[in-house]
């Protein structure tokens, strides 16, 4: 192997683990070698024989150094006018909340039109291994959902646990079957060090105690103890507010939750509890109270609202190509302050009269955009909890500050790390300076050319850095993109549909 080469797959390497959320010191206790080894080879100073590439490739769960198929690559013609419509597929952080939520029924879940991407498929992997039944019933994407009488939850699937931080909305299920049981540490993007312990603070008035030891979390139910207060949540985070109703729902009493996320994922789970007969009190404010119910046994059929991170990154698509392009089915009120923002900035689109969504609840329009001269923003742009600009939609800012006249500053105060990656968008020209892990200045416009680079391995972040690509002169390409197919079911197919020209392809 040349020296360029192996500094190549040292730098996989790295990126898989940092990905994973290992030290080099957890990587060499897997492998079963010292820490200056795996140290010497992610730098690619270090010969490697194919027998320990597989033996890492394992070690990591990861494509990036997989031996099989090999990774998937995209290799982008940029500079091209998109046009047409698209529609907005439906959401993933609703389609794996209402994943974990199916184990509070005993009855049949059907869901319509769930994303096929990687980040459910590793949650059906987790379903399917603890005796649930999952059964796709058509190419719409319509899955059924059936529960045993018993989990079977010795028999985890642990890898494909250990891939989707969605593992940890688990705890408020299953702590109204089990009195114990374990679960593998949760996975997902890499995007720093985010604790459990507010998850604990919402569940410890059911009566759950976790300890993490040697990569588990090990939960302990104590039936004597149930809330007696209201459940204040020190984070206003989705995840932690999803765990703390799906506990409530089947606590046979009425449990008031504060500063509660109102979010998008938040109300489908709401939506789909009512249908079980969960009565939900301030569905779409920061309280909420839910009237639980000891047994649930019901056949119920749900369709998920649309994915207002995947309508914003069509969005961008279209405002950093210059493109005139209509995208249906959008949440508007979940994007109402990124689209006040970008008119601030000088957008020029349309909106339909709204409509809803199939769930009969969330309001939807169509958004025709027309090719727009932007400008920076008065004043910085940073997220804050719904009803503000979302968290997951932040990322798309740097990308349209770019082809921005002027100087925009966008702070990630919720990430210690996110904003790193989007200095990446100076390897396709883009004059990003990175002020602090949370901060980042972007100098526009600018004129992106085409360039090869690793994909980030956090989901937006990597999604910013395709649409660039788009934008760019020239061909680009785009390794391992992995993490773009765990939030996005045929995204480069999707755009080219449009008018884009991406290319998938492997190594040989």
């Amino acid at each position: 192997m040349t020296d360029d080469y192996l500094s190549r797959i040292g730098n996989l390497i790295r990126d898989a683990r940092k990905h994973r959320g290992w030290t080099q010191t957890q990587l060499a206790e897997v492998l079963n070698t010292s820490q200056s080894a795996v140290n010497r080879i992610e730098k690619g100073h270090q010969n490697l024989t194919l027998e320990m590439l597989a033996r890492i490739g394992e070690a990591l769960d990861s494509e990036i150094v997989s031996l099989g198929g090999g990774p998937v690559h995209l290799r982008v013609v940029g500079g091209r006018r998109l046009s047409g419509s698209i529609d907005v597929k439906s959401s993933k952080n609703a389609g794996v909340a209402l994943l974990c939520a199916s184990l509070l029924n005993k009855g049949r879940t059907t869901l319509r039109k769930v994303a096929r991407i990687e980040e459910v498929n590793r949650l059906l992997e987790v379903l399917n291994s603890i005796g649930v039944k999952t059964t796709w019933l058509n190419d719409a994407g319509d899955l059924e959902i059936v529960p045993p009488a018993q989990l079977d939850l010795e028999s985890m699937d642990a890898d494909a646990a250990r891939r989707t931080r969605s593992i940890i909305m688990f705890l408020g299920p299953l702590l109204h079957r089990e009195d114990a049981f374990e679960l593998p540490y949760a996975g997902g993007c890499d995007l720093g060090t985010r604790t459990v312990e507010p998850h604990m603070t919402a569940l410890r008035p059911f009566g759950l105690e976790v300890k993490a030891t040697g990569g588990q979390y090990h939960a302990l139910v104590n039936r004597a103890i149930a809330p007696g207060k209201p459940i204040v949540l020190t984070e206003r985070g989705d995840t932690v507010t999803e765990n703390a109703i799906m506990a409530a729902a089947r606590f046979d009493g009425v449990t008031v939750i504060r500063n509660a996320s109102p979010n998008y994922m938040v109300q489908d789970l709401c939506f789909y509890l009512d249908l079980l007969g969960v009565r939900i009190d301030g569905i779409g404010t920061t309280t909420v109270t839910v009237h639980g119910k000891a047994d649930i046994d019901v056949d119920v059929d749900y369709a998920p609202s649309e994915d207002p991170i995947e309508a914003m990154s069509l969005l961008t698509a279209a405002i950093v190509t210059k493109s005139e392009i209509t995208i249906r089915r959008a949440p508007v009120e979940f994007l109402e302050i990124e689209l006040a923002l970008l008119e601030e900035m000088g957008l020029d689109y349309d909106r339909s009269t709204e409509y809803l969504a199939e769930n009969g609840r969330t309001r939807l329009v169509d958004l025709t955009t027309r090719p727009s001269k932007l400008h920076a923003p008065i004043d910085k742009i940073h997220p804050m909890p719904f009803p503000g600009l979302n968290i997951d939609n932040l990322p798309f800012f740097a990308v349209i500050a770019a082809t921005a006249t002027g100087q925009t500053l966008i702070h990630d105060w919720v990430y210690e790390n996110r904003a790193i990656y989007l200095a990446d968008l100076n390897k396709l020209g883009g004059r990003v300076k990175l002020l602090d892990p949370h901060r980042v200045m972007v100098e526009g416009p600018t004129h992106f050319s085409g360039a090869e680079m690793m994909c980030p391995p956090a989901l937006r972040p990597a999604v910013v850095a395709l649409i660039a690509m788009l934008a760019a002169k020239g061909t680009s390409v785009l390794r391992s993109i992995y993490v773009i197919n765990r939030g996005y079911e045929d995204l480069a197919t999707r755009l080219n549909s449009l008018g884009a020209q991406i290319e998938t392809f492997r190594d040989i």
